[in-house]
């Protein structure tokens, strides 16, 4: 994917066999946004277990958002709250927020939340960490990570890095890397040596849905105009008919007497 003059398009990638869930980059995230552990912008997929009992092994991975190339949750948000920016980063204004919760319908991945028991909730998702990269730091889940299962820089060194490791180790490694195609393409990466759906990862398809949400919530004004246009020109014609057949009535009434 090229980038759009010097700015760099971001993103992640995690590798599930490296994750040992400790759950540094939930404390991480806590830390950096300033919310309590269970409404961390990053949460652990846990359920891809291999083998037979007593030989188990228990795969687990951080989730968080995917910063979708054409994100569904952006298109549609109805009052622009939700928007990417030319690094790939879906950013989200608190203040804009009117708490519709479109976005949590629209996103494929299930990654918006919404903080049901605060008396001004306001939707939960990460941001990429974008005032830390600002500062010339990483995320604060990757800079946290111990074991390297969190990756961030530039999204075309994630990939290739990604098919390395694949290529490298097909022996270790489930043949696909997670938002290549998923969802039309995602800045947030995974490799696993599982198949994706045990670790409960949804099953995104290839193509965003965005553009038809668009038509929706960008389309709907205009449909709204138009039948506004329609109904006027209706009540207008309807009205001039009547004023017609009243004054006709009228002409008739005073030629009779």
């Amino acid at each position: 994917m090229s980038t759009r003059g010097n700015t760099p398009r971001y993103g992640f990638l995690i590798d599930a066999s490296l994750c040992i869930d400790c759950r540094s980059c939930m404390v991480a995230c806590s830390v950096e946004n300033n919310v309590p552990m269970d409404v961390t912008r990053i949460w652990i997929k846990e359920t891809g277990i291999t083998g037979t009992f007593p030989n188990l092994k228990r795969f687990t991975a951080p989730y968080h958002c995917m910063h979708c190339i054409d994100p569904s949750c952006v298109s549609a948000c109805t009052v622009g709250a939700l928007t990417r920016s030319e690094e790939g980063i879906v950013k989200y204004d608190k203040d804009a927020c009117i708490g519709c919760r479109y976005c949590m319908y629209a996103c494929p991945f299930e990654v918006p939340n919404y903080e049901w028991n605060q008396r001004f909730p306001q939707v939960i998702k990460c941001d990429m960490c974008f005032a830390r990269l600002g500062e010339g730091q990483q995320p604060a889940c990757a800079a946290t990570c111990p074991t390297g299962a969190i990756q961030f820089g530039k999204y075309e060194d994630m990939l290739a890095e990604a098919h390395r490791r694949i290529n490298e180790h097909p022996d270790k490694y489930v043949p696909h890397v997670y938002g290549e195609q998923e969802n039309g393409g995602t800045a947030t990466l995974y490799i696993s040596p599982v198949p994706f759906e045990e670790l409960g990862f949804p099953d995104a398809g290839t193509t965003s849905p965005a553009f038809s949400n668009r038509l929706v919530t960008e389309g709907t004004p205009l449909v709204a105009g138009a039948m506004l246009v329609g109904l006027t020109g209706a009540y207008l014609t309807i009205k001039h008919q009547k004023e017609e057949a009243e004054k006709e009535r009228a002409e008739q009434t005073t030629g009779e007497e």
